[in-house]
Protein backbone atom coordinates (compact mmCIF):
# COMPACT_ATOMS: atom_id res chain seq x y z
CA UNK A 1 0.00 0.00 0.00
CA UNK A 2 3.02 2.51 0.73
CA UNK A 3 4.64 1.29 -2.81
CA UNK A 4 1.68 2.30 -4.87
CA UNK A 5 0.96 5.66 -3.24
CA UNK A 6 4.18 6.85 -5.62
CA UNK A 7 3.57 4.43 -8.02
CA UNK A 8 1.36 5.23 -11.57
CA UNK A 9 -1.43 2.69 -11.46
CA UNK A 10 -2.61 1.85 -15.33
CA UNK A 11 -6.01 0.11 -13.68
CA UNK A 12 -7.25 -0.49 -10.48
CA UNK A 13 -6.31 -2.48 -7.71
CA UNK A 14 -8.22 -3.99 -4.99
CA UNK A 15 -6.36 -4.72 -1.89
CA UNK A 16 -8.24 -6.97 0.60
CA UNK A 17 -5.99 -6.87 3.79
CA UNK A 18 -8.33 -9.16 6.47
CA UNK A 19 -10.55 -10.99 4.23
CA UNK A 20 -11.10 -13.91 7.23
CA UNK A 21 -11.64 -12.19 10.10
CA UNK A 22 -13.56 -14.44 12.26
CA UNK A 23 -10.50 -17.15 11.58
CA UNK A 24 -7.63 -14.83 12.39
CA UNK A 25 -8.87 -14.28 16.01
CA UNK A 26 -10.01 -17.66 16.61
CA UNK A 27 -6.96 -19.14 19.50
CA UNK A 28 -6.66 -22.79 20.67
CA UNK A 29 -4.34 -21.80 23.28
CA UNK A 30 -0.99 -20.71 21.38
CA UNK A 31 -2.21 -21.67 17.78
CA UNK A 32 -4.57 -19.74 15.95
CA UNK A 33 -7.12 -21.97 14.59
CA UNK A 34 -7.15 -20.01 10.97
CA UNK A 35 -8.22 -22.38 8.18
CA UNK A 36 -10.98 -24.08 9.80
CA UNK A 37 -14.03 -22.96 11.31
CA UNK A 38 -14.20 -24.10 14.99
CA UNK A 39 -18.16 -24.53 15.36
CA UNK A 40 -18.53 -26.96 12.14
CA UNK A 41 -15.04 -27.75 11.25
CA UNK A 42 -15.58 -26.02 7.58
CA UNK A 43 -12.30 -25.29 5.71
CA UNK A 44 -12.40 -21.33 5.13
CA UNK A 45 -10.16 -21.58 2.14
CA UNK A 46 -13.02 -23.77 0.23
CA UNK A 47 -16.79 -23.15 -0.86
CA UNK A 48 -16.41 -20.76 -3.47
CA UNK A 49 -18.76 -20.71 -6.29
CA UNK A 50 -18.27 -22.54 -9.85
CA UNK A 51 -20.67 -24.02 -11.91
CA UNK A 52 -19.09 -25.47 -15.34
CA UNK A 53 -22.94 -26.11 -16.87
CA UNK A 54 -23.49 -22.52 -16.85
CA UNK A 55 -19.92 -21.73 -18.68
CA UNK A 56 -20.83 -23.75 -21.37
CA UNK A 57 -24.55 -22.84 -21.36
CA UNK A 58 -23.14 -19.22 -21.80
CA UNK A 59 -20.74 -20.01 -24.19
CA UNK A 60 -23.75 -21.13 -26.65
CA UNK A 61 -25.07 -18.02 -26.14
CA UNK A 62 -22.32 -15.71 -27.55
CA UNK A 63 -21.74 -13.96 -30.87
CA UNK A 64 -18.88 -14.24 -32.86
CA UNK A 65 -19.01 -10.35 -33.90
CA UNK A 66 -18.74 -9.64 -30.55
CA UNK A 67 -15.68 -7.99 -28.96
CA UNK A 68 -13.63 -9.91 -26.24
CA UNK A 69 -14.27 -6.88 -24.13
CA UNK A 70 -18.13 -7.39 -24.42
CA UNK A 71 -18.13 -11.09 -24.24
CA UNK A 72 -16.53 -10.54 -20.29
CA UNK A 73 -18.51 -7.82 -19.09
CA UNK A 74 -21.52 -10.13 -20.03
CA UNK A 75 -19.92 -12.98 -18.86
CA UNK A 76 -19.20 -11.16 -15.02
CA UNK A 77 -22.89 -10.15 -14.84
CA UNK A 78 -24.15 -13.19 -14.88
CA UNK A 79 -21.76 -15.17 -12.67
CA UNK A 80 -22.34 -11.76 -10.16
CA UNK A 81 -25.53 -12.43 -10.65
CA UNK A 82 -25.10 -15.95 -9.76
CA UNK A 83 -23.49 -15.30 -6.86
CA UNK A 84 -25.81 -12.55 -5.25
CA UNK A 85 -28.19 -15.59 -6.04
CA UNK A 86 -26.34 -18.61 -3.94
CA UNK A 87 -25.97 -15.43 -1.27
CA UNK A 88 -29.88 -14.58 -1.42
CA UNK A 89 -30.78 -17.98 -0.96
CA UNK A 90 -33.37 -19.01 1.44
CA UNK A 91 -31.98 -22.00 3.25
CA UNK A 92 -29.14 -19.26 4.32
CA UNK A 93 -25.46 -20.11 4.40
CA UNK A 94 -22.57 -20.76 6.65
CA UNK A 95 -20.40 -18.51 7.48
CA UNK A 96 -17.32 -19.29 5.33
CA UNK A 97 -19.18 -19.18 2.84
CA UNK A 98 -20.97 -15.96 3.47
CA UNK A 99 -17.05 -14.60 3.56
CA UNK A 100 -16.22 -16.70 0.45
CA UNK A 101 -18.54 -15.40 -1.95
CA UNK A 102 -18.58 -11.74 -0.62
CA UNK A 103 -15.23 -11.60 -1.73
CA UNK A 104 -15.54 -14.03 -4.87
CA UNK A 105 -18.24 -11.05 -6.10
CA UNK A 106 -15.16 -8.97 -5.88
CA UNK A 107 -12.71 -10.95 -7.74
CA UNK A 108 -15.01 -11.49 -10.33
CA UNK A 109 -14.14 -8.16 -11.78
CA UNK A 110 -10.59 -8.65 -11.66
CA UNK A 111 -8.31 -9.63 -14.25
CA UNK A 112 -5.78 -10.88 -12.06
CA UNK A 113 -6.62 -12.55 -8.93
CA UNK A 114 -3.62 -13.12 -5.95
CA UNK A 115 -4.63 -15.36 -3.37
CA UNK A 116 -2.14 -15.08 -0.53
CA UNK A 117 -1.95 -17.58 2.15
CA UNK A 118 0.58 -18.85 4.71
CA UNK A 119 1.63 -22.68 5.22
CA UNK A 120 2.63 -24.25 8.37
CA UNK A 121 6.23 -24.52 8.56
CA UNK A 122 6.82 -23.18 4.79
CA UNK A 123 9.02 -22.13 2.02
CA UNK A 124 7.87 -19.79 -0.84
CA UNK A 125 5.51 -21.05 -3.54
CA UNK A 126 3.08 -20.84 -6.01
CA UNK A 127 0.33 -22.18 -7.71
CA UNK A 128 -0.21 -21.49 -11.31
CA UNK A 129 -2.60 -22.82 -13.87
CA UNK A 130 -0.90 -24.31 -16.59
CA UNK A 131 -2.58 -22.48 -19.40
CA UNK A 132 -0.43 -19.64 -17.22
CA UNK A 133 2.92 -21.02 -17.07
CA UNK A 134 4.57 -18.04 -18.40
CA UNK A 135 3.57 -16.45 -15.03
CA UNK A 136 6.27 -18.43 -13.68
CA UNK A 137 9.13 -16.65 -14.29
CA UNK A 138 6.82 -13.10 -13.54
CA UNK A 139 6.66 -14.30 -9.56
CA UNK A 140 9.81 -13.94 -7.02
CA UNK A 141 8.88 -16.65 -6.33
CA UNK A 142 11.36 -20.24 -6.83
CA UNK A 143 9.18 -22.90 -6.24
CA UNK A 144 5.98 -23.11 -8.83
CA UNK A 145 3.26 -25.56 -9.14
CA UNK A 146 1.28 -26.16 -12.28
CA UNK A 147 -2.74 -26.57 -11.57
CA UNK A 148 -5.12 -28.23 -13.87
CA UNK A 149 -8.09 -27.49 -15.02
CA UNK A 150 -9.87 -28.90 -11.88
CA UNK A 151 -12.39 -26.92 -9.29
CA UNK A 152 -11.65 -28.41 -5.65
CA UNK A 153 -13.22 -25.13 -4.05
CA UNK A 154 -10.50 -22.85 -3.77
CA UNK A 155 -10.34 -18.91 -5.03
CA UNK A 156 -8.03 -19.16 -7.75
CA UNK A 157 -9.84 -22.43 -9.47
CA UNK A 158 -13.27 -20.84 -9.11
CA UNK A 159 -11.51 -17.89 -11.03
CA UNK A 160 -9.03 -19.37 -13.30
CA UNK A 161 -11.24 -22.79 -13.74
CA UNK A 162 -14.32 -20.58 -15.33
CA UNK A 163 -12.42 -18.54 -17.76
CA UNK A 164 -10.41 -21.60 -18.77
CA UNK A 165 -13.38 -23.48 -19.88
CA UNK A 166 -14.48 -20.43 -21.75
CA UNK A 167 -11.84 -19.92 -23.85
CA UNK A 168 -11.87 -23.87 -24.49
CA UNK A 169 -14.96 -23.91 -25.61
CA UNK A 170 -15.68 -20.64 -27.67
CA UNK A 171 -12.22 -21.89 -29.04
CA UNK A 172 -13.85 -25.46 -30.28
CA UNK A 173 -17.20 -23.72 -31.27
CA UNK A 174 -15.44 -21.16 -33.50
CA UNK A 175 -12.24 -22.80 -34.60
CA UNK A 176 -10.21 -20.24 -33.70
CA UNK A 177 -8.49 -18.83 -30.27
CA UNK A 178 -10.07 -17.03 -27.19
CA UNK A 179 -7.70 -15.28 -24.18
CA UNK A 180 -9.70 -13.03 -22.36
CA UNK A 181 -6.48 -12.33 -20.05
CA UNK A 182 -7.76 -13.45 -16.86
CA UNK A 183 -5.35 -15.10 -14.78
CA UNK A 184 -5.66 -16.30 -10.80
CA UNK A 185 -3.02 -17.60 -8.56
CA UNK A 186 -2.28 -18.84 -4.73
CA UNK A 187 1.04 -16.72 -3.37
CA UNK A 188 2.31 -19.44 -0.75
CA UNK A 189 4.16 -16.69 1.40
CA UNK A 190 5.77 -18.84 4.05
CA UNK A 191 5.28 -20.26 7.43
CA UNK A 192 2.15 -19.52 9.73
CA UNK A 193 2.39 -18.10 13.41
CA UNK A 194 5.58 -16.13 11.93
CA UNK A 195 6.17 -12.40 11.09
CA UNK A 196 9.35 -10.90 9.49
CA UNK A 197 9.15 -7.56 8.79
CA UNK A 198 12.44 -7.82 5.90
CA UNK A 199 10.67 -11.15 4.30
CA UNK A 200 7.59 -9.05 3.51
CA UNK A 201 9.44 -6.46 1.79
CA UNK A 202 10.61 -9.20 0.13
CA UNK A 203 7.56 -10.59 -0.83
CA UNK A 204 5.60 -7.13 -1.44
CA UNK A 205 8.48 -6.21 -4.11
CA UNK A 206 7.69 -9.60 -5.80
CA UNK A 207 4.21 -8.61 -6.41
CA UNK A 208 4.99 -5.80 -7.33
CA UNK A 209 7.46 -6.80 -10.02
CA UNK A 210 5.07 -9.45 -10.85
CA UNK A 211 2.00 -6.34 -11.46
CA UNK A 212 4.64 -4.46 -12.99
CA UNK A 213 5.62 -7.18 -16.05
CA UNK A 214 1.60 -7.30 -16.46
CA UNK A 215 1.59 -3.62 -16.99
CA UNK A 216 -0.30 -2.60 -14.05
CA UNK A 217 2.08 -0.23 -12.73
CA UNK A 218 4.58 2.41 -14.29
CA UNK A 219 7.65 1.96 -12.89
CA UNK A 220 11.14 0.23 -14.08
CA UNK A 221 12.34 -0.33 -10.52
CA UNK A 222 9.87 -3.03 -10.20
CA UNK A 223 11.18 -5.60 -11.85
CA UNK A 224 10.76 -9.97 -10.79
CA UNK A 225 13.83 -11.13 -9.34
CA UNK A 226 16.46 -13.01 -11.37
CA UNK A 227 16.52 -16.53 -9.81
CA UNK A 228 16.71 -20.38 -10.41
CA UNK A 229 12.42 -21.21 -10.46
CA UNK A 230 11.79 -24.67 -10.34
CA UNK A 231 8.39 -26.63 -11.43
CA UNK A 232 6.02 -29.45 -10.55
CA UNK A 233 2.95 -30.84 -11.77
CA UNK A 234 0.16 -30.79 -9.27
CA UNK A 235 0.41 -34.80 -9.73
CA UNK A 236 4.07 -34.67 -8.63
CA UNK A 237 3.14 -32.67 -5.40
CA UNK A 238 3.40 -35.31 -3.07
CA UNK A 239 2.10 -35.57 0.74
CA UNK A 240 4.28 -37.86 3.10
CA UNK A 241 2.36 -39.36 6.01
CA UNK A 242 3.47 -40.99 9.43
CA UNK A 243 3.13 -44.72 10.09
CA UNK A 244 3.30 -44.44 13.54
CA UNK A 245 2.78 -41.71 16.27
CA UNK A 246 4.78 -39.69 18.84
CA UNK A 247 7.33 -37.27 19.40
CA UNK A 248 8.83 -35.98 15.64
CA UNK A 249 12.38 -33.70 15.12
CA UNK A 250 12.45 -32.55 11.25
CA UNK A 251 15.73 -33.28 9.87
CA UNK A 252 15.23 -31.03 6.55
CA UNK A 253 13.88 -27.98 6.09
CA UNK A 254 11.40 -26.93 3.43
CA UNK A 255 13.20 -25.50 0.18
CA UNK A 256 16.16 -27.88 0.65
CA UNK A 257 16.80 -30.36 -1.62
CA UNK A 258 16.77 -33.91 -0.41
CA UNK A 259 18.41 -37.31 -2.27
CA UNK A 260 16.57 -40.91 -2.13
CA UNK A 261 17.05 -42.62 1.25
CA UNK A 262 18.16 -39.70 3.01
CA UNK A 263 16.75 -39.00 6.77
CA UNK A 264 14.20 -36.56 6.72
CA UNK A 265 12.79 -36.74 10.01
CA UNK A 266 13.13 -38.85 13.30
CA UNK A 267 10.09 -39.96 15.80
CA UNK A 268 9.91 -41.10 18.80
CA UNK A 269 8.15 -43.75 19.97
CA UNK A 270 7.12 -43.32 23.54
CA UNK A 271 6.17 -46.76 23.76
CA UNK A 272 8.97 -48.27 22.93
CA UNK A 273 11.51 -46.01 24.99
CA UNK A 274 13.10 -49.20 26.67
CA UNK A 275 14.36 -50.81 23.56
CA UNK A 276 16.17 -50.45 19.83
CA UNK A 277 12.69 -49.76 18.56
CA UNK A 278 12.37 -46.36 19.84
CA UNK A 279 13.80 -43.89 16.86
CA UNK A 280 11.54 -44.73 13.11
CA UNK A 281 13.70 -42.68 10.57
CA UNK A 282 11.43 -41.19 7.95
CA UNK A 283 13.03 -41.60 4.79
CA UNK A 284 12.92 -39.77 1.40
CA UNK A 285 10.95 -42.36 -0.87
CA UNK A 286 12.96 -40.30 -3.95
CA UNK A 287 14.40 -36.85 -4.42
CA UNK A 288 12.56 -34.52 -3.47
CA UNK A 289 11.89 -30.62 -2.06
CA UNK A 290 9.74 -30.71 0.91
CA UNK A 291 7.83 -27.35 0.35
CA UNK A 292 6.29 -27.39 4.36
CA UNK A 293 5.95 -29.52 7.16
CA UNK A 294 3.91 -29.96 9.66
CA UNK A 295 3.65 -27.27 12.82
CA UNK A 296 3.48 -29.45 15.89
CA UNK A 297 6.35 -31.84 17.13
CA UNK A 298 3.88 -33.97 18.39
CA UNK A 299 2.19 -36.35 15.71
CA UNK A 300 -0.17 -38.92 15.54
CA UNK A 301 -0.14 -41.96 13.05
CA UNK A 302 -1.37 -41.15 9.67
CA UNK A 303 -0.29 -37.06 10.30
CA UNK A 304 0.20 -35.36 6.93
CA UNK A 305 4.47 -34.58 7.79
CA UNK A 306 5.81 -32.87 4.86
CA UNK A 307 4.29 -31.90 1.55
CA UNK A 308 7.08 -32.15 -1.39
CA UNK A 309 8.09 -31.64 -4.69
CA UNK A 310 8.74 -34.94 -7.14
CA UNK A 311 10.07 -34.78 -10.52
CA UNK A 312 10.96 -31.78 -10.19
CA UNK A 313 12.41 -29.08 -13.33
CA UNK A 314 14.39 -26.02 -13.47
CA UNK A 315 12.34 -23.99 -15.66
Amino acid sequence: MQALKTTQISGKIILVPNCNPVGTNIKAGEYTQGRFDPVNGTNWNRGYFYDENQVREFATTVDKSSSLDAIKSEFRQRLSASIEAKLAQPWGLGLAQQLNLKLQKIAVEADVVLDLHNGPVSTRHVYIPEYAKHAAHQFSIPHCIFMPNVFAGALDEACFCTWWLLQDCLSSRFDSEFNFGVEAFTLEMGSQEVIDFAEGEKDALGILGYLASKGVLDNQQYQPAEMQRLGVSLADYKTMFTDFGGMVEYCVKPGQKVKKGEVMARVLNIDNLDDDQAVHSVLAPCDLIPMLHFPSASVLSGTQLYKCFTNYKEL
